[in-house]
């Protein structure tokens, strides 16, 4: 499970003679991600973008289920407080 993005890093080398000096620069993969709010880098190989991207992808799944939760939790406290309130009118 990873937390973060996945961006490319585009840069030009500095050879004269390189195709990125006149044309589209090199584009590397990286995870970018943050650390008390510090933000972070890590590039990545071609090998490694698919698990990177899986890892990324559990990561928002299970934070999404972790939200439904939460929403259900609030939804069952503001019924439970309603009926409570109900209940000392009568």
């Amino acid at each position: 499970m990873l937390r973060g993005s996945l961006i490319v890093l585009r840069r030009r080398c500095g050879k004269p003679g390189c195709r990125c000096a006149t044309g589209e620069p090199h584009a590397t993969p990286a995870l970018s991600y943050s650390v008390e709010g510090k933000t972070r880098m890590l590039t990545l190989g071609g090998v490694d973008l698919s698990e990177v991207e899986a890892g990324i992808a559990r990561y928002e799944a299970a934070r999404a289920e972790l939200e439904g939760r939460a929403r259900s939790g609030i939804e069952a406290l503001r019924t439970r407080l309603a009926a409570t309130k109900a209940g000392r009118r009568r």
